[in-house]
């Protein structure tokens, strides 16, 4: 048994039609003509055209103008840290201040680079997810198709079989043929399950992928912010003291805080309904280090990164616990990729439970362009990882550990960085565990956000130096 092929009839042009070689050869030429002629005024018309880069290449392309940023950026660091050293002075002062806008700028284009480096990622990952689906529709087919041939021959009697070949020696190529389709059918379900491993792989890629382009935006927001505060104090510099010296040195005198200023001021928490002065949030900083050796200058300032993040902190309710879709609490618009079902349904509902929350109406936090939302409370612990602290926070509180509480929040994100080494207080420890409270990993690409904490930490510091 196998398949026919059908015969191919050609179809001539009668007589009346045809031309000699003669014609032909000059319709050719003329063609030709036409057609370089053509090429030409496209060619130069066209002075700037140039052929589009590969993906492969344009992310080499990217990786080169990253290295170049570095290099750039290092440079301003290292004037930075020269002058610090030296004497204080106005045209030092401005020196540094000039310096980290121009740092900053830079950080803000090393970041839009990567953005567009890791959207070329996800680009490639839908790509590859969308030709592995193609492939494993097209194995489903032939796979039905050979299974529809090999119910239909089973479903013949012996008899029928028989009776329908000419020759015995037909019948048993028939019962080869029909072998032969079933080490086929068989060869085609291990490659839809081999194709079906490779797609779960993919979008698990594709989410990763999405999650880095998420830390990576919100590390630009970050820049931003510093950026601007640091225009603020040089140009409110260059006002106070009108480019003299003297002016200068009575101006630094005057802008030390006072203690009783620094007690006062308000320390910011999303998700904090009333939220605490510095004097409190120390004071429950101070509690947390007593019990995690996590000193209070980096707790205070790893709280104040995160609540200053994004404006989309504690802004969703989760709707839908299948697919974590949910709707914006001010807005009440439908979005997707509130909460991730596989990951952090199944926890936030268990701690919605235990202290008696209706888990719909529960501020999480909102996802941003890419990635999940879902982080709870000041501290933005994501279920999965708040349910890892669970019975560490009850064995010392004696309740539920609630992670909109403000104690319970400074708490779960002390004992979490005590874990990755921020005990210590060695700055590279306190660095490496920052790191891995924003990303899971020390992954370069986001060592902005270290280096604001542990920068951000310094400030807090002197405040708690002036205090004592």
């Amino acid at each position: 048994m196998g398949f026919l092929i059908p015969e191919i009839k050609t179809t001539r042009y009668p007589p009346a039609i045809t031309h000699s070689a003669a014609n032909y050869k000059m319709v050719y030429q003329k063609l030709i003509k036409i057609s370089l002629c053509i090429l030409l005024i496209f060619v130069f018309s066209m002075p700037n055209f140039t052929f589009a880069l590969t993906p492969q290449e344009e992310r080499q392309t990217l990786e080169t103008e990253l290295k170049k940023l570095e290099k750039e950026i290092a440079q301003y660091e290292y004037g930075i840290s020269k002058t610090r050293q030296e004497k204080k002075t106005l045209q030092n002062q401005i020196y540094i201040l000039r310096s980290s806008i121009e740092k900053l700028n830079l950080q803000i284009q090393e970041s839009s680079i990567m953005i567009q480096d890791v959207t070329l990622q996800i680009q490639d990952t839908k790509y590859s997810i969308t030709t592995t689906s193609f492939k494993i529709g097209d194995s489903k087919e032939q796979l039905s198709a050979i299974l529809r041939i090999i119910y239909e021959e089973d479903e013949k009697t012996l008899l029928e079989i028989l009776l329908s070949e000419d020759k015995l020696s037909d019948f048993f190529e028939n019962l080869v043929y029909l072998e032969n389709l079933s080490e086929s059918s068989f060869q085609l379900l291990q490659n839809i399950k081999q194709l079906r491993s490779q797609l779960e792989t993919q979008e698990v890629d594709l989410d990763t992928e999405k999650e880095d382009l998420a830390r990576i935006r919100k590390i630009q927001i970050l820049q931003k912010r510093d950026t601007d505060t640091t225009k603020e104090i040089k140009n409110e510099l260059l006002e106070r003291t009108k480019g003299e010296e003297a002016l200068y040195q009575n101006y630094l005198q005057k802008s030390q805080r006072k203690a009783a200023e620094i007690r006062a001021r308000i320390f910011e928490l999303i998700g904090v309904p009333k939220a605490p002065n510095f004097g409190e949030a120390l004071e429950i900083a101070k509690y947390v280090e007593n019990i995690t050796g996590v000193r209070p200058a980096l707790l205070l300032a790893i709280l104040t990164q995160e609540s200053n993040i994004g404006r989309n902190v504690g802004q969703c309710y989760l709707k839908n616990p299948k697919t974590g879709e949910g709707v914006g609490i001010k807005s009440g618009k439908l979005l997707s990729r509130v909460m991730k079902p596989s990951r952090d349904i199944t926890p936030f509902l268990k701690i919605t439970q235990a202290l008696g929350r209706d888990p719909y109406n529960t501020p999480v936090s909102c996802p941003m362009s890419f990635g999940w939302g879902g982080a709870m409370g000041p501290a933005q612990f994501i279920p999965s990882t708040w349910i890892i602290y669970k019975n560490e926070l009850e064995r010392i509180t004696g309740k539920a550990g609630d992670p909109w509480n403000i104690r319970d929040a400074f708490l779960a994100s002390a004992l979490y960085l005590k874990d990755y080494g921020a005990a210590t207080q060695n700055p590279n420890s306190e660095w490496k565990a920052a790191m891995i409270y924003f990303s899971g990993s020390t992954n370069i690409r986001y060592r902005f956000y270290g280096d604001s904490v542990l920068a951000l930490a310094a400030n807090y510091q002197k405040d708690i130096n002036a205090l004592k």
